[in-house]
């Protein structure tokens, strides 16, 4: 049986897809059905991730990003090229720009943080969630305490006059996430750029922050 009509199967019998199913059973039904499959090996499970994002179905792609997470042992610098084709591809909204980025992909750049200049091209991509994976793909690095300090600033400065508001947000949220192990760094950020800020982006930004300090930036 092809691998996406067995993942369909599964997702029907939990009611998909006239039923919402909730990521959580999502996930433990792709560990279920990975833990099933004859070969763990990368090739053999991109190629198989690869077959379920061409049905440009959501939960059939949550389940090859988490199977591509999987393989994370197996990384190598190639593997780069096969997850932009993805990004490129694939991704169209938000949430699997988020879902990607947040675990394989991010990933793969803790493990080769040198790959991080050759995200910076996406800024310009016409599809609003391909810029905005310039800073979601950084977000698993920064909490793994493995980003370069001037990376998320970096994706920021690259991002700072985007039109779109989840490009926005997109930088935002990096920006809140480094707040937390450098919150000096987002407040002279801040302080600096606050005129010309976008406001969706400032207020995301400064969230972590504690209550006098946030009350400070937004009177500017």
């Amino acid at each position: 049986m092809h691998i996406k009509d067995t993942a369909l199967g599964a997702l029907a019998e939990l009611g998909y897809p006239q039923q919402k199913i909730k990521t959580a059973q999502a996930r433990q039904l792709s560990a279920t059905l990975y833990r099933q499959l004859a070969d763990h090996q990368i090739e053999s499970v991109l190629h198989l991730c690869e077959q379920l994002l061409e049905e440009r179905d959501w939960m059939l792609s949550l389940i090859a990003y988490d199977w591509a997470f999987r393989v994370k042992k197996q990384y190598t610098l190639s593997t780069f090229d096969i997850f932009e084709c993805w990004l490129l591809h694939y991704v169209t909204d938000w949430y699997d720009c988020d879902d990607f980025c947040t675990h394989a992909f991010g990933e793969l750049i803790v493990q080769y943080p040198q790959l991080i200049d050759k995200t910076h091209h996406w800024a310009t991509h016409s599809n609003f969630a391909v810029r905005r994976a310039v800073a979601v793909i950084l977000i698993y690095p920064l909490n793994k305490g493995k980003s370069p300090l001037n990376a998320p600033l970096n994706a920021a400065n690259l991002l700072f006059n985007d039109q779109h508001d989840l490009v926005q947000k997109g930088y935002g949220w990096l920006l809140k996430v480094l707040s937390k192990s450098s919150p000096d760094v987002v407040i002279n950020y801040l302080k600096t750029h606050h005129k010309h800020m976008p406001r969706v982006a400032f207020r995301y930004a400064l969230e972590k922050l504690d209550k006098q300090t946030k009350a400070q930036l937004m009177s500017l």
